[in-house]
């Protein structure tokens, strides 16, 4: 009886795992995560990571929108990823450097879309990008930072048009999107 009751949880282990890895699924393209005291004097910088997996076996682009926290645009940015390459963002430096408004955020929202193309995001959307971020939390003395990966999303068509548009007004009218620091080519 103790050997069934065994094999009962590990099948019930084994479905889990297996519902986890089906459910987070490899055709995400969509992905948020929020920011913190950046811009904060004392504070640390954080930082967005984003990996081509080299599933497409082509170069992708992250489609970066940058979100002050009144839901405003800030900033945004098309980055080059080549197949299984890195891309390491300053979140003070590249993703909030040059606000529209001229006002640097210090909290706020940011989202990436995975594209195979670096002008637009419209019916461009392969999966393949991983994208994780540090989050600079306040402290009673000082700050802690944590990283956690990028929350998979479900991007509704009216929302890829709206980021498209917000993105061509903001290039429009400030000529100062966020910045890509390129990939590490040292090979």
């Amino acid at each position: 009886m103790k050997k069934l009751g065994f094999l009962m949880l590990l099948l019930a282990i084994a479905v889990m795992l297996g519902g986890t890895a089906v459910a987070q699924g490899d055709k995400s393209y969509y992905f948020t995560t929020y920011y913190s005291n950046a811009n904060t004097a004392n504070a640390p910088d954080a930082t967005v990571r984003i990996v081509n997996d080299g599933d497409t076996e082509a170069d992708l682009y992250a489609a970066i929108f940058v979100f002050d926290d009144s839901e405003e645009l800030t900033e945004c940015c098309y980055c080059e990823i080549t197949p299984d390459g890195l891309l390491s963002e300053s979140v003070n430096n590249n993703l909030t450097a040059n606000p529209i408004t001229g006002i640097k955020p210090t909290r706020g929202v940011i989202k990436v879309v995975s594209t195979g193309s670096a002008f637009g995001i419209i019916n461009a959307n392969p999966p393949g990008l991983r994208a994780w971020a540090t989050h600079v939390q306040k402290l009673a003395s000082g700050f802690a930072v944590t990283e956690a990966p990028f929350a998979d999303s479900n991007l509704a068509s009216s929302e890829q048009i709206l980021l498209e548009q917000l993105c061509y007004f903001d290039s429009l009218l400030s000529g100062k999107p966020c910045t890509c620091t390129p990939e590490d080519h040292d090979f």
